[in-house]
């Protein structure tokens, strides 16, 4: 207030892992959110500022309660790469939950497992991972068949053959495997 000048206070999207929540001013933290996945940047008042890798967010998504959140346009659901559908658990594992639940919460002594450098030296492993010609046609011809398919609205778009690709190498990755298998 003394020097009539604001000081910038980096916000949640300056974290590394982010799970985005519901807000009043949804539209444009969506905005600026979709940024951030897609340029793993921010820009604030004019002044843009790049964000500590690894950036990964996690969204969850309630089919029942819609109301104050905007759904995304078909044209930036590819910034996520997976989608998984959870379900119910089966009446046994419920009824395991609840017993684990009984006097405290998993996330209450949940610790780190690896750090930022660890998942850094991760990601770029699974870049080494090598993708031959017949490869990288393969994920190419899978998101081009989405968009000439006649019962497909909206098709992928060249980030989703990317991630397609990136997945791939890191499916090899997991498997033991330096190399992906074109049709695996």
């Amino acid at each position: 207030m003394k020097t009539t000048e604001f000081e910038f206070r980096p916000g949640p999207l300056f974290a590394q892992t982010v799970s985005p929540m519901r807000s009043p001013h949804d539209a444009s933290n969506q905005s600026a959110l979709l940024e951030a996945m897609g340029e793993r940047r921010v820009t604030v008042d004019g002044q843009t500022y790049t964000l500590k890798a690894p950036f990964l967010v996690i969204a969850t998504q309630n089919p029942v309660d819609h109301e104050g959140t905007f759904p995304l346009p078909e044209a930036q659901l590819d910034r996520f790469l997976i989608r998984l559908g959870l379900g119910y658990p089966s009446l046994e594992e419920e009824g395991k939950m609840l017993v684990r639940l009984q006097k405290s919460h998993p996330i209450d002594d949940l610790a780190s497992v690896v750090n930022a450098a660890d998942v850094l030296a991760c990601q770029e492993a699974v870049r080494e991972v090598h993708v031959d010609d017949k490869g990288a046609e393969v994920s190419a011809g899978d998101v081009q068949g989405t968009r000439e398919h006649n019962e497909v609205l909206l098709g992928g778009s060249p980030r989703a053959s990317i991630a397609l690709f990136r997945t791939a190498q890191a499916l090899a990755a997991i498997s033991g495997r330096n190399f992906v298998l074109p049709d695996a």
